[in-house]
């Protein structure tokens, strides 16, 4: 079985566009999401385009930000911290990545925890840790959900998770766990790494790595989700951590890139939009 995240995404869209049409007589108006773009990144003005279409779609509104990749951290900081103070704004997003004179960490830090739609601010990671309510990371979110669609059984799995970051690796395997599986934390350089993901039932690779995951490291029937998005050294066209080609005939359940992941990581990110916003009332 090949998941569609276009598909699945479609769905939960539309009934997201239907709960939103009544927010205007409930509540006096729609959630509002703000995105900041710093600079001119072809990749990250896609990415931005793509959540203000799905914003329109939904119905939420949506303002994009631009900026120069010129402007200086503490201008940033500030117009986030103004941001912050805006009741008319539920949601605040900066596009990662960011030009290097800026820190990351402190732009993450400085978004509302209540309006940090990405789930990337350390008390929202520290409640995801400690089964507190929080706003879930969008892809990690995306994944559980995806799985759950395929009729993918978690519970009692073994599941690897091939990447560490605090953006998608640590918190899908956090996911992973409160679903009851069992799940081991692997790396690009773990020793004899082929012999861990064999064990896997679920395999979740997200290292940023051009086809990194080959048949070889597959066992059969597993189930796949490739989260990562790359240009394909040969070809230059999108391809995903796993070699599609030569793992889908032994995967069971497999997600393709483009179409897989990403579409679920955006409709995640109205849903915590969404979120945000009713918890003010």
């Amino acid at each position: 079985m090949i998941i569609s995240g276009k598909e699945l995404s479609a769905r939960l869209k539309e009934d997201m566009r239907a709960e939103v049409a009544t927010f205007p007589e409930k509540y006096g108006r729609v959630p509002h999401l703000v995105v900041i773009l710093v600079g001119d990144d072809p990749a990250s003005a896609s990415y931005v385009k793509g959540k203000a279409k799905a914003s329109e779609f939904v119905g939420i509104r949506n303002t994009t930000i631009l900026k120069p990749d010129t402007i200086t951290e503490e201008e940033l900081l500030g117009l986030i911290r103004r941001l912050n103070e805006d009741d008319s704004v539920d949601g605040i997003l900066v596009q990662l990545p960011l030009p290097p004179h800026i820190s990351e960490a402190k732009v993450i830090e400085t978004i509302s925890k209540d309006k940090d739609v990405d789930g990337f601010h350390p008390l929202n990671v520290a409640a995801l840790w400690q089964k507190q309510p929080c706003i879930l990371p969008c892809t990690p979110k995306g994944i559980i959900k995806m799985l759950k669609f395929a009729g993918v059984e978690i519970k009692g799995r073994r599941a690897v998770v091939i990447g560490r970051s605090n953006i998608v690796g640590l918190p899908v395997a956090k996911l992973l766990l409160d679903e009851n599986a069992t799940v081991t934390i692997a790396h690009s350089r773990t020793a004899d790494l082929p012999s861990v993901t064999r064990e896997a039932d679920i395999l979740v690779v997200a290292i940023g790595r051009p086809r990194f995951v080959t048949a070889d490291m597959v066992s059969d029937g597993a189930v796949v989700i490739d989260v990562g998005v790359n240009r394909d050294p040969e070809t230059g066209k999108l391809c995903g951590d796993v070699d599609y080609a030569a793992v889908e005939p032994k995967a069971s359940v497999i997600t393709p890139v483009p179409g897989g992941v990403g579409p679920m990581t955006i409709c995640c990110l109205m849903e915590n939009t969404i979120e945000c916003f009713l918890k003010k009332f």
